[in-house]
């Protein structure tokens, strides 16, 4: 044992006190609480009476005392007051002392490590193999991470099959958005995710002959998690799954896509989601938002306007319902579909730009040969600083 100056010894049981919640309890040899002391109202302890049956009063003792063997130790119990602490027990001359040390942030931090991906129900087989595969790395890591000391090589071989799964899964992401249209209208977009998997998605197909729809999904965080559900509404958007519901109406699509996906059948994750429905003979646009940024809608003379549409995030209410806007896209003119992460951007002195001088740049002209969308995503790393941005980019332009 380390024989440490006093003045150490007290400063690290200090330190310990202080960070860990430290709380005790003195049980005689009748099982009888003697003492009781410390941080006892940060585990829901601060009742406790002396004198009177120890596991009466605290029912996770019951069937441990006596001690079998000393010292003992129970990790990760969560307490009365919903914290979770390692239980050390220490027999001492007829009295056994058991000591809390408050272990929630850890414990919390294993737990979503451990989280399994989502039932993704209506993805294909590929889909469904991709997630069976990611839950089985990440567990094989959680496991490895256990192991460290011992096992450092095997850690970083289970790190290597993790990023190759990542990989996967990335360009199984990309794999599923649209490619750029030419005609009838012309159909672009830029998708650079801050993380080799982010929580945006976008899509867009004919509905029939003269309807085409366009959509974005923005769910909120980033990684596997993110993407997946991201990857997952898109899916339903696409194929229409959405039971007994017109997907020529955005007000009855989003309100059909919030109860399929409420937030608490789907890891506590929300999203924002942006759908549109052109009809090309009329050139009238009907939308809904949930919670998205307004789409950006510029004219052949260089005039900006917002299309505003106001309704919650999808996940956070299952009786939330989305009504439709409506405006004419009038030849020539170009409709922006954006997550926020392409113009929520820090400067490097931490001031944020808004959506003002986003649509600023949109309006700009563009010299010849240059992709608009690019100059965009220049632009938004020029001003950041950084080729890495904060948030997914993604932004999606229809030219009629």
């Amino acid at each position: 044992m380390l024989d440490l100056p006093t003045r150490i010894s007290d400063s690290l049981l200090e330190l310990i006190h202080a960070q860990r919640f430290l709380a005790h309890l003195v049980i005689d040899d009748s099982q009888q609480l003697t003492q009781a002391g410390g941080h006892l109202a940060h585990y829901g302890l601060d009742g406790l009476q002396a004198g009177r049956l120890a596991s009466d009063q605290i029912p996770f003792l019951e069937g441990l005392l006596p001690l079998a063997e000393t010292p003992f130790l129970i990790r990760s119990m969560e307490m009365p007051s919903g914290r979770v602490a390692d239980i050390h027990f220490f027999a001492d001359d007829g009295t056994v002392w058991v000591l809390l040390l408050d272990v929630t942030a850890e414990y919390e931090e294993a737990r979503l490590v451990q989280q399994k991906a989502y039932d993704m129900t209506l993805l294909s087989q590929r889909e469904a193999r991709l997630i069976a595969q990611l839950e089985s790395t990440n567990q094989e890591l959680t496991r490895a991470h256990g192991e460290l000391a011992a096992s450092r090589e095997a850690l970083l071989r289970t790190h290597d099959r993790l990023q190759q799964e990542l990989r996967e899964a990335e360009r199984y992401v990309r794999a599923v958005l649209p490619a750029p249209l030419a005609e009838p209208m012309a159909v672009d977009w830029r998708f650079v995710p801050t993380t080799e998997l982010g929580g945006d998605s976008f899509g867009y197909h004919w509905i029939d002959a003269e309807h085409f729809a366009l959509y974005l999904i923005d769910v909120c965080g980033h990684g596997v998690g993110a993407a997946l559900l991201s990857v997952a509404v898109g899916n339903t958007l696409r194929s229409e799954a959405l039971p007994r519901t017109d997907f020529l109406n955005p007000g009855e699509v989003l309100t059909a896509l919030n109860q399929a996906y409420q937030m608490e059948r789907h890891g506590e994750l929300f999203s924002t989601v942006w759908y549109g429905v052109y009809h090309r003979a009329s050139g009238r646009l009907r939308y809904a938002s949930a919670g998205h940024p307004p789409a950006l809608l510029v004219s052949g003379d260089g005039e900006a306007r917002p299309l505003p549409s106001s309704g919650p995030c999808i996940g956070i209410s299952p009786v939330a319902r989305y009504q439709e806007q409506q405006c004419s896209l009038p030849s020539p003119a170009r409709l922006f579909v954006f997550s926020d992460g392409a113009y929520e951007i820090h400067r490097p002195d931490g001031s944020l730009l808004d959506y003002s001088d986003f649509s600023e740049i949109l309006v700009q002209p563009t010299r010849d040969g240059q992709s608009e969308l690019d100059r965009l995503l220049h632009w938004a790393r020029e001003t950041h600083g950084d080729s890495v941005l904060e948030d997914d980019f993604t932004i999606v332009r229809m030219t009629v």
